[in-house]
């Protein structure tokens, strides 16, 4: 992908050694989600999920972060560091379950249910992060819900449909927020039934963000890491894949002799099963922002206090 700030990479620079030089040179950690290109993941000092990340970046010696992800995650590594210099390499790399959390408006609808304990997916802005109790992941949602009282009602954000498999998992009920992940909501159920008849053998793993009609064909639900885990324990010879498409690097990697059937979205004329925010940074993002060290991540630090106490309770009970 090429635009105006790609374009100043000169004629065959070796971005892999370069990259590793600016990372000596600046004492700097790269951290890539495992949504990335390939080449991200495998230059980056560590892979991981949304908490495996968030508690790298809590830990982490490094006098620079350079994160390989979408904005909110880059900003929660700056709400962990806020004295540590964060990079993005596209500060377009957004995430629409953000986006469709605007703060003046949760704000309301946190004031409506003042009794309620706030649960706040991490795909979420600061704003959002501030006015709640508690984050969470998917890899820990359950873990983070079933920790409140029982007698406490949950108000529970941005994800629907993650909250509808917490709350069938437990059998409790929540007031959700009404947003969705553009990515997950669009695999399509008769699709992923045409899979399951082509290859009978497949077991189906798939992300609780997506909706429960996909779920309800899952033989494993989970988190990017426990999808990671599902495939390297399953027997399976081939596993059926429901979620974006850039785990697969990983899964490939760790699993040679397996095969892996990504589900396709709905929409047969689209990649619709890849992230287009995730798919923003590259290779060339990636050094252009370590030479210039620029995009880098603000956060306001009377803003930041307010969503770092939600933050430590969720990395606090994930230990």
């Amino acid at each position: 992908m090429t635009d105006a700030r790609t374009a100043a990479v000169a004629p065959g620079t070796d971005l892999v050694s370069e990259i590793q030089r600016l990372r000596r040179e600046m004492n700097a950690v790269i951290l890539a989600h495992f949504y990335q290109e390939p080449e991200i993941q495998d230059i980056a000092d560590f892979i991981g999920d949304s908490l495996a990340l968030s508690q790298k970046a809590a830990e982490t010696d490094a006098e620079v972060i350079v994160f390989a992800g979408v904005h909110f995650m880059a900003e929660t590594a700056k709400i962990l560091n806020p004295h540590k210099q964060v990079l993005l390499p596209d500060l377009e790399a957004g995430c629409s379950l953000a986006d469709g959390c605007p703060p003046e408006e949760f704000d309301k609808f946190v004031r409506q249910h003042p009794d309620h304990t706030v649960v706040s997916y991490i795909n979420c802005n600061v704003e959002t992060k501030a006015l709640s109790d508690i984050i969470c992941t998917s890899s820990n949602a359950v873990k983070v819900v079933d920790s409140i009282p029982a007698d406490r009602p949950v108000l529970f954000a941005p994800d629907r449909y993650l909250a509808s498999w917490v709350s069938r998992t437990l059998g409790r009920e929540m007031v959700v927020w009404p947003g969705s992940c553009e990515v997950h909501e669009t695999f399509s159920e008769t699709r992923l039934l045409e899979l399951k008849e082509a290859y009978p053998d497949a077991p189906v793993t798939a992300h609780p963000e997506c909706p429960r009609a996909i779920l309800q064909h899952a033989d494993h639900i989970g988190s990017t890491s426990s999808i990671l885990e599902f495939a390297r324990e399953s027997d399976a010879p081939r596993i059926i894949v429901v979620t974006e498409s850039g785990i697969l690097h990983q899964m490939q990697k760790e699993n040679p002799d397996k095969e892996l059937i990504p589900a396709p979205g709905a929409d047969e004329t689209c990649n619709c099963n890849e992230c287009p925010y995730m798919k923003k940074n590259t290779m060339e993002k990636l050094y252009l922002c370590m030479r210039d060290r620029s995009p880098e991540i603000v956060v306001d630090p009377a803003l930041a206090r307010k969503a770092l106490a939600p933050i430590n309770r969720m990395l606090e009970l994930s230990r």
